[in-house]
């Protein structure tokens, strides 16, 4: 199954007998700001218009749970997760398919921990909500009660030691830009560097200016090129497991299966006895 779905095919999916669910999980990082820009509200972005029934998915209230040791997004409680897609309609037998403003980062999350949580059928819609053509709505849907049960462990997870070991003896993506992968910079964590032996492979460079994922051939020829590939165990992090999902999402659309280590570096940097990379070359 593809992982991803274009907007013109999702809304023919749409117009079908038993259409997907819509999840719209609007979200941007938020960092420091100007004083007096107000953060990013996604639940007012889809009140202001949404693809028609789509539900609004608040990454870090259903999509995380609170900030701390484990970092900035860390796993949700799998009871609280279920329940919250349940209440947007999600159903094992029905697909979904996710969205979010057009980076595709937060609907990577989305994707992956439902994949995680086994349900069978979630696509990514390629372009977000800049991709989507049709009519808009602003109607609060109220879908019908879903049946999703969650069971975790459909997909594999990596926790910091996992991750560690996986950067040393196999092959661990950095999804973060450049500059905070080198340690030039860190506007949000603790230190700035990289996990020894982690590749860097900002996400970033698996779309095309539009937003849209490069062709699966090219996403190929890119990790390959990187050192994926032939069975190899691949895993990907980044800041706190969100722009990580979407390098694990354009992993599988090159047809490379791969790891995600949720806490990523807002985990790892938080404590002095781990250790810390600087500079280009991985170790």
């Amino acid at each position: 199954m593809n992982a991803i779905i274009s907007a013109a095919d999702l809304a023919a999916a749409l117009a079908r007998p038993n259409p997907p669910v819509l999840l719209d999980v609007r979200w941007q990082l938020s960092v420091a700001k100007a004083a007096g820009e107000p953060p990013f509200d996604g639940r007012a972005a889809h009140a202001s218009g949404h693809i028609p029934g789509a539900v609004f998915v608040d990454l870090d209230r259903e999509l995380a749970s609170a900030p701390g040791g484990n970092g900035r997004h860390p796993l949700p409680d799998v009871e609280e997760f279920g329940a919250a897609m349940r209440r947007a309609g999600v159903s094992a037998a029905r697909p979904v398919v996710v969205y979010d403003g057009g980076q595709g980062w937060a609907a990577a999350r989305a994707w992956w921990l439902l994949r995680w949580t086994g349900h069978p059928d979630v696509r990514v819609l390629d372009g977000g909500l800049a991709a989507w053509e049709g009519e808009l709505e602003t109607a609060v849907p109220e879908p019908a009660e879903g049946d999703f049960a969650p069971a975790p462990g459909a997909v594999p997870l990596l926790d910091a030691d996992a991750a560690g070991e996986l950067a040393r003896f196999g092959l661990l993506f950095d999804a973060r830009a450049g500059e905070r992968y080198r340690g030039d910079v860190e506007p949000i964590d603790r230190v700035g560097g990289h996990i020894p032996g982690a590749v860097s492979a900002p996400t970033t460079e698996n779309v095309g200016p539009d937003g849209r994922f490069l062709p699966a051939a090219e996403l190929q020829a890119r990790f390959k090129a990187l050192g994926a590939g032939d069975g190899r165990e691949v895993g990907v992090y980044c800041g706190s497991g969100v722009s990580a999902a979407h390098e694990v999402l354009a992993l599988a659309v090159a047809g490379i299966p791969a790891a995600l280590y949720v806490g990523s570096w807002s985990e790892w940097s938080s404590d002095p006895a781990r250790p810390v990379a600087v500079g280009p070359d991985p170790r």
